[in-house]
């Protein structure tokens, strides 16, 4: 029996990194998976490759998650063909990094209609189903940037946001047996990260090297660590935990 035997669980931004991460877990514990992604070709081949439970299925699901209808026809496909909606994981992100100075309008909109808007109607979508059924767990993705980044100021004020939009869905919906809760990662090693490389202009594993030496446990995050901590707080075993953000960084925000 795995945690997640009868489970649906939808998670955007999934078809790479840590969202893929989340994905294989939830997989290998049983649940049906939907990935959702802005390019539906790769969600659906990021679902071929999820390691399913006998009895589970998986989709990939194109949506721009920023969009309203979008989202309403997410979700709506998600219970038709999935039966059901038991897990929201709000992963999906964007970078636009650049000085205060330096930042654009469309930079800072950008970034907040993903992280932000796009969380809000993705769980507003999937809440419908989740009162009505008197079960959800939703689970945010924040980011140690949260309390600030040189050169992200857009990205570190939408993941702070994150954190209380998370702490106000505890409230709001634990009457109705919904647990809301937020991981803020340290530096996990994805495309994303080896992209901010290419942008400082440093050797992908000099620049993940840098980033190991500058936490207590010595070695950069993988999407692995931050599925483990997801897996634990969308199960029933974290039922009295919600409205909270658990830092997953190798101990970095203690400096």
């Amino acid at each position: 029996m795995g945690r997640y035997d009868g489970r649906v669980a939808v998670i955007t931004g999934s078809a790479r990194g840590i969202g893929f991460g989340i994905a294989t877990r939830l997989a290998e514990e049983g649940a049906s998976v939907a990935v959702v992604d802005l390019d539906e070709s790769a969600a659906a081949d990021a679902a071929g490759r999820l390691p399913l439970a006998d009895g589970a299925k998986a989709i990939g699901v194109g949506a721009d998650i920023s969009n309203g209808a979008a989202v309403e026809a997410a979700i709506a496909r998600v219970v038709d063909e999935l039966g059901g909606i038991h897990v929201l994981v709000n992963n999906a992100g964007i970078t636009r990094d650049n000085l205060l100075f330096k930042m654009t309008e469309d930079d800072w909109d950008l970034v907040m209609n993903v992280h932000l808007k796009g969380a809000f109607l993705m769980t507003k979508a999937a809440q419908k189903h989740f009162v009505e059924q008197k079960y959800g767990k939703i689970l945010n993705l924040s980011s140690v940037s949260a309390l600030g980044n040189r050169g992200q100021a857009n990205y570190s004020a939408a993941k702070m946001g994150v954190q209380g939009f998370t702490r106000t869905l505890g409230i709001e919906l634990g009457p109705f047996g919904i647990n809301a809760n937020a991981i803020a990662p340290g530096f996990i090693a994805t495309e994303m990260t080896d992209a901010t490389a290419a942008r400082l202009k440093m050797d992908v594993e000099e620049f993940r090297k840098l980033n190991a030496e500058a936490n207590p446990v010595r070695r950069v995050g993988f999407p692995e660590d931050i599925a483990a901590a997801a897996a634990f707080l969308c199960s029933d075993e974290a039922s009295y935990i919600t409205g909270q953000t658990l830092y997953v960084d190798g101990g970095a925000k203690l400096g």
